[in-house]
C-alpha cells in the first residue's frame, strides 16, 4: 500500500495507528468470503462482519487525517478547486464541507443504497437487486421479497457503520449532519462502470458512467 510519486501531483504521508500487514489481513477476509459457498443469511452476516472491521480500519485513517491540524492547515491554505474522492467512508466528504469547495465523487457503488438515497434517486426492489443478494433484475416473487426486505434493512444495519464518521464530522464542523447529508453535496458522480454491463436502474443527470478508466492500457498481442 504504497503508493507512486507522479509528475501531476503531490504526495502527502501522515502517520497512522496500525500496520499495513493488518489491514492486508483484513481485506483479504473480505475477499475470501466471496468464494465460501453458504446460505443467503451467513452470506450477509459473514460480509456485515467483514465490512464492520474494515471500516475501523478508515476510520482510524480517516480520525488520523482529520486530526493532523499542519495536514488540515496546509490542505486549507493551498485552495483548491474541487475535493475528487471515494466517498465510500466519508473522509474526503467531511474534507471537502470542512475546506467549503465542492466535492466529486470517484467511485463503484455504495453499500446500503445510500448513493441512491443521497442523490434522491429511485431504486425500485423490484427491480434493482441489493446488496449481498445474487439477484439480477429479472426477479422470481420470492427473491423480490427477499430483497425488500433486505432494502427496508439497509439504513439500520449501515447505521454502526457510518455513526463514529458522523461523529467525528460533527467534532471537526461544528455541526450534526448524517451520512446520507455529507453526500449529498457532492457536485458529480462518477461511476466506475459501464451501463452495459450493468443491470438497467434509474440514474440521476449528475451520475456518469466512466466504466474501464481506472483498468491498465491494453498491449499489443504477440500473435
Amino acid at each position: 500500500m504504497k503508493p507512486k510519486e507522479h509528475q501531476n501531483y503531490t504526495l502527502k504521508v501522515y502517520p497512522i495507528p496500525f500496520a499495513d500487514e493488518h489491514l492486508s489481513l483484513t481485506l483479504n477476509s473480505f475477499i475470501n468470503v466471496h468464494f465460501i459457498k453458504q446460505s443467503v443469511l451467513n452470506v450477509i452476516l459473514t460480509m456485515y462482519q467483514c465490512i464492520l472491521d474494515i471500516s475501523k480500519f478508515y476510520f482510524a485513517i480517516c480520525e488520523s487525517l482529520l486530526h493532523n491540524k499542519g495536514l488540515m492547515q496546509e490542505l486549507k491554505e493551498s485552495k483548491f478547486d474541487v475535493v475528487l474522492t471515494d466517498p465510500i467512508l466519508l473522509c474526503g466528504p467531511v474534507i471537502a464541507d470542512y475546506l467549503s469547495i465542492p466535492s466529486v465523487y470517484f467511485l463503484r457503488g455504495f453499500p446500503c443504497g445510500m448513493d441512491f438515497e443521497a442523490t434522491q434517486c429511485p431504486h425500485p426492489p423490484s427491480y434493482v437487486p441489493r446488496f449481498f443478494l445474487n439477484n439480477s433484475d429479472h426477479m422470481s416473487f420470492s427473491q423480490r421479497v427477499k430483497n425488500l426486505l433486505v432494502s427496508m434493512l439497509e439504513l439500520f444495519y449501515c447505521q454502526p457503520i457510518f455513526s463514529p464518521i458522523e461523529e467525528l464530522a460533527h467534532e471537526i464542523l461544528q455541526k450534526k449532519v448524517t451520512a446520507t447529508e455529507l453526500l449529498r453535496y457532492a457536485s458529480v458522480w462518477l461511476m466506475r462502470y459501464d451501463f452495459v454491463f450493468e443491470f438497467p436502474r434509474p440514474v440521476m443527470p449528475n451520475m456518469v458512467f466512466i466504466g474501464g478508466i481506472n483498468c491498465e492500457k491494453k498491449e499489443k498481442l504477440s500473435q
